[in-house]
């Protein structure tokens, strides 16, 4: 699960509001950067230009790969990315021959989410747990599935997209991350969180019913993929404490409750898993 001896890999974790990466040596992150981003452009290519500058500030004669981790559609080998919600401007961009053309070394996109997955799976406290779904709660609700310790082979990157699947009034999504708290409470979870943290009794039970939703989310990845473990990362996730034993009560009225003996649901612990994630893809794509 190392890069060769003396290579080393960069990661990239291409946000909504922010552009991350780093460059990973001996299995450590030696070095982040980070530059803000204007979702707004008109043109994909100052975006674009933006990854430029932080790969050209990382790179060196060690680096063997470059991985990229996007919030939307990637058609893996060819490497365009497709509809990023949160960039409008990005409906199509060969983000992969672009970089290729000017760094001369090999680039590897994927879904956000899905790095999320192999971070921990590559880098995490939980490295080399092969069967479990990794679930980011931050802006939305995004998940990354690994079978027998692979990424579970789709055709567009989305098989993990449980946040998009209707629930109650709308959608996973609106009830299990960030938006939760933005719709119901005009606030962000960071700030709910802290007026829960005083007493506040309104947030407490705002907090409540997020886990509440949360668990009935899981119990619908646990129908459909049934793994033995869920990783639960994201800015949200950094509340756990004020969610945790509402998710848990929720999930355990599942209809199969022999499933939940061995299920483990947990936190992830791993500091710029995204980043580690996305160089990852270097390594995944090496091996498969």
């Amino acid at each position: 699960m190392q890069t060769e001896k003396g290579n080393a890999l960069i990661g990239i974790d291409l946000g909504g509001t922010k552009v991350a990466a780093g460059i990973i040596r001996d299995q450590k992150m030696v070095k982040t950067l980070q530059k803000p981003i204007n979702a707004d452009a008109v043109d994909p290519m100052e975006t674009v230009g933006l990854i430029q500058g932080l790969i050209g500030k990382l790179l060196t004669r060690e680096v063997a790969g470059i991985g990229i981790g996007v919030p939307g559609l990637v058609d893996r080998k060819q490497g365009i990315v497709y509809d990023v919600h949160n960039i409008p401007s990005w409906t199509e961009v060969p983000l992969k021959a672009l970089l290729e053309k000017e760094f001369q070394i090999p680039v590897h996109l994927d879904n956000d989410s899905n790095c999320f997955a192999l971070g921990e799976y590559r880098y995490g406290k939980y490295q080399g747990v092969d069967d479990f779904v990794g679930i980011t709660l931050g802006t939305g609700m995004g998940s990354g599935i690994i079978k027998n310790g692979n990424l579970l082979p789709d055709a567009n990157t989305c098989s993990g997209e449980f946040g998009n699947i209707p629930y109650l009034d709308g959608i996973y999504e609106h009830y299990c991350s960030g938006m939760f708290f933005s719709r119901t409470f005009g606030r962000n979870g960071e700030e709910v969180a802290r007026e829960a943290r005083k007493g506040a009794a309104w947030a407490i039970e705002a907090y409540r019913d997020f886990g509440m939703h949360l668990g009935n989310g899981i119990k619908t990845i646990i129908m459909a993929v049934d793994p033995v473990m869920i990783i639960i990362g994201g800015s949200v996730a950094k509340a756990s404490t004020l969610f945790e034993g509402a998710m848990k009560e929720s999930i355990s009225d599942f209809a199969f409750p022999s499933t939940l003996k061995n299920l483990k649901v947990l936190f992830s612990e791993t500091s710029n898993v995204a980043i580690f994630g996305a160089a990852a893809l270097h390594l995944h794509a090496r091996q498969g």
